[in-house]
């Protein structure tokens, strides 16, 4: 069977602490039919799952939304939803901004909304920009919405660009064995699976040895009935132990299980096709998100979409032994038991009465445990997702850094100081509130606070805190170079947490790069192809420094690394870094080529023309340079890293207004980024120096950055202002006597 196949889209990102059976098997896929007869408790919880329903081909059966001449307007144009016979089309607006008939081919998930994808002739799967709200009428759905209302053409995430494409972003974890298929020359598709949604094989992998297995019901050498992986809980037995509210694990025999759902259920990017499904490290497949700040408050609560790995991996559930199906039923996905039972399997119940507890009354919705725990967040308009990393609720941390808690996003007309005197009175003696937590490092990072590089050293370093926080911390690190940063590199990179390794590697980049190879050198002969290949990369960039000794033993590592990018070939990413590899090693036609195809396939993908541009600029062709990222702005006019790197050529070029010029539109598109306001402070000098002050001051109250105090202070002394007294008095907290002395004398 050789169907196109689709890659619904999110861009998911995982790593696993698990280990996994080194056994190599050459079991085939023989299809969810096949497991019917003997599974048929099984087959049926899974029928109409969420995993079922995962994707289907568009017919009457698993349509939901209205195609019945239904109109849909949105910025007062009708969008047409119809059929033609048993097909369904839509008629909506293109990126040539026609309205054009497009036939829909698949469905994507069923509830709480459904979304549709349109097949094109290159073998690209698109996923349209409507969705169907499942929800009832009295939920306020059966109704058609645009799931990203402020998209525009020259976004990512615009229905026919690359984020809503089904072969790259989706297709890995809705169906089951899928091949993408990329043909980098012809920039083209041929992606296929073998069965259309995710089927038994998806998770519990080829079973043909199984199959054989059950036939002969022989003694199997694999442990696990022809499977090539454990699925089944790891704490078999759960015990009472004194002085504890909850049960607590007799034993913890690691399994496959987390990191099977975890291939899916996570944020992270896929490396390969060859190795994936559990054989190795998931890392050997998948790269992992940690938690960053694009993704997660400072506590690690959920901000963006996770996919729940992640989260879950902070958790003391993880910790404990707990795996998805403790609570949920793997085949229907959905809770085996009531919620509160759920949670009572080992909490114990006589604990975490209202009195004792929850302090609100009894069989609301506000003593729920997943009220508190699990609060809830609504991604793609309707649908709401709990965060799994079970946070205690912090309200004192709320105070100081700004962190999200439940009680006053429930009590709304309620402040954090009054969250946290309610908490100090209900749990008077515990060990929480007020606890060490990283969140204040993570935050300290953000604000680039002069401590943070020691918070965070100190975090990456503490045993007590789960893998995802230690490497989060370490990939922090890369902004706050120091002997305490390079001692937790240093014993990161031993580490038997692939996760603490894989945040090494990007939180050593503040490191010249002798430090970084004997960082990160070791690194290259990892056993996880992820971690060997992200050092590779990291270490590639300096190529021409190293001695020959030094390639030879790189290359094996970086030529893993080349794969993987050739792999990601149809992503701009996958390309700009082809062309940083070609470049440092002295290429630079193949890296000219690799950029411009970046700029081709993704054309408002940023780093293609900032490394493009840098390339001309370093052959001394600086024109050629700003006249592409001029380009580039029009292909996406939200970037204000191309306006940025447009003044500074226009700087280099000595056109110091129409730089000053730039700068001031790169604030304006991306006015949190300090950076941006400090070179634009620093290129009104002669043109207008307390405007120039008030840019340095943004920056500064952004950064936290003394260097940025520094030079508003000096504009000020320049333009003979009366702040710039102030100005000093308060640099006085970050610079030393000389300094401040040196400003002084040039009061006068």
């Amino acid at each position: 069977m050789s169907s196109k196949r689709i890659v619904y889209g999110f861009f998911v990102v995982w790593m696993s602490m698990m280990t996994f059976s080194s056994n190599v098997f050459s079991a085939d896929f023989v299809g969810s039919d096949a497991c019917i007869d003997c599974h048929k408790e099984e087959t049926e919880a899974w029928k109409g799952s969420d995993h079922d329903m995962a994707m289907k081909h568009a017919d009457k059966d698993s349509v939901f939304g209205d195609f019945n001449d239904a109109i849909f307007e949105f910025k007062g144009k009708p969008n047409r939803f119809f059929k033609k016979g048993d097909e369904y089309w839509v008629n909506i607006e293109g990126p040539d901004g026609k309205f054009n008939d497009y036939q829909i081919s698949y469905t994507f998930g069923f509830e709480p909304l459904q979304q549709y994808m349109v097949e094109f002739e290159d073998g690209r799967i698109q996923l349209i920009p409507f969705a169907w709200d499942s929800r009832s009428e009295e939920e306020g759905g059966q109704r058609w919405y645009h799931l990203y209302p402020n998209m525009e053409k020259t976004d990512e995430f615009y229905w026919t660009n690359t984020g809503q494409n089904w072969n790259f972003m989706c297709a890995d974890c809705h169906s089951t064995d899928v091949k993408k298929n990329y043909d980098l020359k012809t920039d083209t598709y041929n992606t296929s699976w073998f069965e259309i949604n995710v089927g038994c094989e998806a998770c519990h992998g080829p079973a043909s040895e199984h199959i054989t297995w059950s036939k002969n019901q022989t003694e199997n050498t694999n442990p696990h009935y022809g499977f090539d992986r454990d699925l089944s809980k790891p704490v078999k037995e759960w015990v009472f132990k004194e002085g504890h509210s909850t049960l607590q694990p007799k034993d913890i025999e690691p399994t496959d299980q987390v990191a099977v759902c975890a291939q899916c259920h996570s944020r992270r990017v896929q490396i390969n096709e060859d190795q994936a499904h559990v054989k190795g490290s998931l890392l050997d497949s998948y790269l992992p998100s940690l938690i960053t700040s694009d993704l997660y408050h400072n506590d690690g609560q959920i901000y963006d979409e996770d996919y729940v790995y992640g989260s879950f991996m902070q958790s003391k559930m993880a910790e404990k032994g707990v795996t998805c199906t403790n609570c949920h039923n793997p085949h229907s996905t959905k809770l085996d038991i009531p919620e509160q039972a759920v949670c009572s399997q080992c909490h114990i119940a006589s604990e975490y009465t209202p009195e004792k507890h929850t302090f609100h009354e009894a069989n609301t919705e506000a003593s729920q445990c997943t009220t508190c725990h699990m609060p809830e967040t609504t991604y793609m308009g309707v649908d709401a997702r709990r965060d799994h990393s079970w946070q205690i609720p912090r309200p004192d941390l709320s105070k100081n850094i700004g962190t999200p808690n439940v009680c006053t996003q429930c009590h709304e007309e309620k402040d954090d100081v009054w969250a946290d005197k309610k908490v100090g009175e209900w749990f008077p003696d515990s060990p929480y509130r007020n606890q060490q937590h990283f969140a204040v490092a993570f935050y300290a990072s953000d604000i680039n606070y002069r401590g943070a590089g020691d918070a965070l050293s100190y975090t990456a370093q503490d045993a007590k805190q789960s893998g995802i926080i230690r490497g989060s911390a370490l990939q922090r690190l890369s902004a706050f170079p120091s002997k305490n940063t390079l001692v937790a590199l240093g014993r990161a990179v031993k580490h038997d947490d692939e996760l603490i390794r894989l945040g090494a590697i990007q939180g050593s980049a503040g490191y010249s790069s002798h430090d970084r190879w004997q960082i990160l050198s070791p690194l290259l002969t990892d056993s996880v192809l992820g971690i060997r290949a992200e050092a590779a990369g990291a270490l590639a960039a300096y190529w021409p420094e190293w001695n020959p000794l030094q390639r030879e033993q790189l290359t094996p590592a970086l030529n893993e690394y080349i794969n993987i990018q050739l792999f990601n070939a149809d992503r701009g990413f996958g390309r700009t870094n082809l062309g940083n590899v070609y470049r440092a090693q002295g290429d630079v036609k193949k890296a000219e080529k690799a950029y411009l195809g970046a700029i081709n396939i993704e054309p408002y993908f940023v780093n293609s023309y900032v490394n493009l541009a840098d390339l001309y600029r370093s052959q001394g062709d600086e024109v050629k340079g700003l006249s592409l990222m001029q380009k580039g702005i029009k292909a996406q006019p939200k970037s204000g890293a191309l306006r940025y790197s447009a003044g500074l050529a226009l700087l280099r070029l000595g056109k110091k207004t129409e730089a000053s010029n730039y700068f001031e539109q790169a604030t304006v598109v991306e006015p949190q980024n300090a950076q941006y306001w400090y070179v634009y402070g620093l290129s009104l000098e002669g043109i207008n120096l307390n405007q120039g002050a008030d840019a340095l001051a943004r920056a500064f109250s952004l950064s936290g950055n003394p260097q940025h105090l520094f030079a508003q202070c000096d504009q000020l002394l320049k333009a003979k202002s009366l702040q710039a007294q102030s100005c000093i008095t308060q640099l006085e907290q970050y610079a030393p006597k000389n300094v401040i002395n040196e400003l002084k004398k040039r009061l006068h």
